[in-house]
This record gives structure tokens, C-alpha cells and sequence, in this order.
């Protein structure tokens, strides 16, 4: 018996197959190859064709067909997604216009106004966040500046929502979903109406909630013949990439931190309090566990500009002939502090710890005569790890979430040491990194909403620790001092 989980990332479409017995991954595949096309016709915008999502999955599902797995003993699937898109569909099922995606920044003066008009307390305890450049200010902009088509819509959707519409023919969405795209209210445990009055969005473009874990719809005879799957099979679980990279780690209970560095960087605490930042740099959603009887909270602080950083410099400086191994090789030559260079990693649209400004990235400090290559490649992964431990500290100071160990997938930047040991040794935190990721995660995810796995314990039984990173004591210093000429630079560009 097998799962299959479905990771829809914005770089990539990752697929994997896990057996029910073992708990292992017995096959996954990724498409593209290279990173998937965002359009950007202006600055600050970002989109997506869904079905470009939809032609991935194919593809990744052909490849592990051929890999040697028989598609037709998966029994259940899930779904990790992209938090924070849009996807507009008419009447029919058809998509309106190119999704909005989670770093499109065009709706931060739409949220922004609202927050202040509404009331920055109403909205800070019923939505436990500003309404700032998430779905619901996003669909509000199509409104006000799409009109002709903002009429054609019959349902929104979050990027998960419409795979499982594809797989199923069935329009629904989570909790979680909704939290992500500011529609949930914590008060009312129901639709935030007052929110989408403030908007003059009708509530039944909305789709009807299904749970996280369980029956969400079955894979219909278009779908299967598609994809090669048995029809009737159940979409059992889903869930925003960040709740379920945490899901990934077994990371459900309060105090637990997760981390993930792909195209974006994200720490992920759980907690039962309701501790928001008044700014709302970091941002408080339903976690994939949490119910009216059983609080459970997502603390999810977000930089924008990871491993799309890291990226862009291979595709810039290295001109693509280089390896991202290569580029930690080059590195590892150079000293803690990156011989005085720093980078800003605020590069791929508003940040949300910055308060929703766009600053750009920056690089300062570099002297012709004495840097090269890689310097640009430590000054890299030490400005993103920096970046990442601003957050970290204000999720200390306003949400009490201080990390005893910071839990990860060995997998995209984490296969660095340079930046694992630098986030460990800024925070003094211990990094275990695991033998999962987002696609593996929704395939337990799977198990455990078809009742499959009687228990979340069950599907964790082979998740296991594969490196442990702990803080570099004998250059723990150089590190703070690193980190700190950083921060002041920064306390100067957000100034």
C-alpha cells in the first residue's frame, strides 16, 4: 500500500510515493528542472498559470511511473501548497487570470488601509493579523482593478485548493487555508465577514471548509486517466507548505520550532497563546492540528528572498556553470563575517518583517582589490541565515517562542553547513535535520486523514535524524559580532 504526496512549490512540482509499511519514500520526482517562470509585469508583481502547476504534477507522476511504481497502489493523497495565491475560477471550473502569488507585493497599501480603518486591535485579535498583503487583500485588488473579470468570478482559491479541485472536480477549502489568507475569524470561529464586508466581497465566492485530515474528495475518471491513478482514491490532507513542513517534522505541540530554506525562509513555532506582534512582522495562522477544542498555532516569520537568492547569484556570478555544492565549497574557504561583506536578502517583493516594505536587496562592504567569488557566496548564506535570526528574535520578544532545537529537512540550503552552523551558532540552537521534506510530509499526511495510520505517532514511526548541527563554540563570537554589524547596517536601509 502506498501514499502519494504532492508538494506545489512556486520554484518546482515535487511528487513522492511513500509505503505505508516502511514509512519511506520509495520513489519522488521533481519538475521543472530549472525553476518554474514567475511574470513579473511590474515591479512588485508576481504570477503563475495554474495549469503550468497541474502539466508538473503530470510529469512528475510519468517520471516515477517509469522510476518502476505501480500508480495504481497509491491509496491516498495529499497536498502541500504555496501559502498566500490566489486562483479565480468562473462558474465552469475555468481560471480567470494568472494566479497571484504569495510574493507579489501589489496588495500592501490595500491591506494597510484596511488595517488602519478597521482598527489595528480588532483585526490583531480576530484575524491575529494585519489583513497586509495576504489572499483576501489580493482578491480585493482584482476587484478594484479587474472589474469586468472580478464578475466572472464564481470561487477563489488558494493554490492547494485548486490542485485538489483537479484531482477531485470538488470546490473546498481548510481552516488552515483560510487563516493563511486572512479570512478566518478566531473570535467568531467562522468566515471573517467583517473583513470581507470592508472589502465588499461577497462571502460565497468563498468554497465550502473541509477538514485538513479526512475525506476532502475523490480522484475523478478525468483526473485518474490524466495521471495514471485508480479513480476513487481519497484527497485526504492538505495543507499551506509552511503547517505542513512543520507536519513533515512532527512538529504539532507547543514550544516545537520547525525551519525551511527554499525559495523562502521560514521559522515556524507552535503555540496555544495568542501573542501577536502589534506589527504583524510575523504573521499567526491554524496550525494543521488546530480545532475549537485544541488551540493550536502556527508562528511564521518569512523572509521573501532564500534560496531565490542563492539562485540568482549561481545564475549571475557563476553563469550557471557552477554547482550549488561547488558554491558551499568556495565558501568554507572564506572567514565568519565574509571578510566584511554583507547581504540583504530583501530581493523577491514586500517583507512582512520589514512591515511590508520593498526595500530591494543590497551588498555593501565589498572592496575590488580583496573580494571574489566566494565571498559573494558566504556573504549569501550568511545574510540569509542573518535575516532569518531578526525574526527569530522578534518571535522571542513577542510571541515567547524561544527555540530549545530548531527542527529541518536536510534539503535545500540546509544541505550547507555554512548556513546551518551560522543560524545555530547566532541562536545557540541545535539544528536536527531529518530525512523528509514537504512531499513526503503530505504523503503521511495522506495516511493519517484516510485512517490509514491510526495515529500522527504511527506515521512518524521511521522519521529520523539523519545530521546534527549544533553552534561552533570556538567562533561563536565572530558570529554575533557578524550578525550585529549586519543588524546595524539594516536598522539603516529600514531607517
Amino acid at each position: 500500500m502506498k501514499l502519494l504526496g504532492l508538494d506545489v512549490g512556486s520554484s518546482s512540482i515535487k511528487a513522492s510515493v511513500v509505503d505505508v509499511n516502511t514509512g519511506q519514500s520509495v520513489a519522488s520526482a521533481f519538475y521543472p528542472e530549472n525553476e518554474m517562470a514567475i511574470i513579473a509585469e511590474k515591479n512588485g508583481w508576481a504570477e503563475q498559470e495554474p495549469g503550468e502547476w497541474w502539466d508538473n504534477i503530470k510529469r512528475c507522476l510519468l517520471d516515477i511511473k517509469n522510476q518502476g511504481v505501480d500508480l495504481r497502489e497509491i491509496e491516498s493523497i495529499g497536498i502541500s501548497y504555496q501559502m498566500h495565491g490566489l486562483v479565480c475560477i468562473d462558474k465552469n471550473g475555468k481560471v480567470l487570470r494568472p494566479s497571484i502569488i504569495w510574493c507579489d507585493s501589489r496588495a500592501v497599501e490595500i491591506g494597510n488601509r484596511a488595517f488602519n480603518s478597521i482598527g489595528n486591535g480588532k483585526c490583531l485579535s480576530r484575524l491575529l493579523n494585519s489583513p497586509g498583503n495576504f489572499t483576501a487583500s489580493k482578491l480585493k485588488w482584482v476587484k478594484d482593478n479587474e472589474p469586468g473579470l472580478y464578475d466572472k468570478v464564481y470561487k477563489i482559491m488558494l493554490p492547494g485548493d485548486y490542485i485538489a479541485m483537479k484531482l477531485t472536480g470538488e470546490i473546498n477549502t481548510t481552516i488552515s487555508g483560510l487563516s493563511e489568507g486572512i479570512f478566518w475569524d478566531f473570535k467568531e470561529n467562522n468566515i471573517a465577514g467583517f473583513l470581507l464586508d470592508f472589502y465588499g466581497i461577497d462571502k460565497s465566492l468563498i468554497p465550502e471548509i473541509t477538514p485538513t485530515f479526512g475525506m476532502q474528495g475523490r480522484v475523478n475518471k478525468q483526473a485518474a486517466s490524466e495521471l495514471g491513478l485508480k479513480e476513487g482514491i481519497p484527497v485526504a490532507y492538505r495543507a499551506g507548505d509552511q503547517p505542513n513542513n512543520a507536519f513533515s517534522l512532527n512538529v504539532l505541540n507547543v514550544g516545537e520550532i520547525a525551519a525551511t530554506a527554499g525559495t523562502s525562509g521560514v521559522v515556524y513555532g507552535v503555540t496555544d497563546a495568542v501573542n501577536y506582534d502589534p506589527a504583524s512582522r510575523v504573521n499567526i495562522f491554524a496550525h494543521v492540528n488546530h480545532s475549537e477544542t485544541l488551540k493550536r498555532l502556527g508562528v511564521l516569520l518569512c523572509v521573501n528572498g532564500t534560496g531565490i537568492l542563492n539562485s540568482w547569484v549561481r545564475k549571475i556570478i557563476g553563469k550557471e556553470k557552477i554547482t550549488y555544492r561547488d558554491m558551499n565549497l568556495m565558501a568554507s574557504d572564506i572567514p565568519v563575517g565574509s571578510d566584511g561583506i554583507s547581504i540583504f536578502s530583501f530581493g523577491n517583493g514586500a517583507e512582512r518583517m520589514l512591515e511590508n516594505n520593498d526595500t530591494g536587496a543590497y551588498i555593501t562592504g565589498v572592496n575590488f582589490n580583496r573580494h571574489g567569488d566566494a565571498h559573494i557566496y558566504r556573504a549569501v548564506q550568511e545574510g540569509i541565515a542573518f535575516a532569518l535570526n531578526y525574526g527569530i528574535r522578534i518571535m522571542k520578544e513577542k510571541n515567547k517562542l524561544i527555540p530549545s532545537v530548531i527542527k529541518a529537512g536536510f534539503a535545500n540550503m540546509f544541505l550547507s553547513d555554512i548556513f546551518a552552523k551560522t543560524i545555530a551558532s547566532i541562536t545557540n540552537t541545535p539544528i536536527y535535520l531529518y530525512n523528509t521534506d514537504g512531499s513526503t510530509g503530505a504523503a503521511r499526511g495522506a495516511g493519517v486523514g484516510a485512517g490509514i495510520y491510526k495515529s500522527t505517532g504511527e506515521a512518524f514511526t521511521n522519521l529520523k535524524i539523519i545530521k546534527e548541527i549544533g553552534p561552533d563554540q570556538s567562533a561563536k563570537q565572530q558570529y554575533i559580532d557578524a550578525y550585529e554589524k549586519w543588524h546595524e547596517k539594516l536598522k539603516k536601509i529600514i531607517n
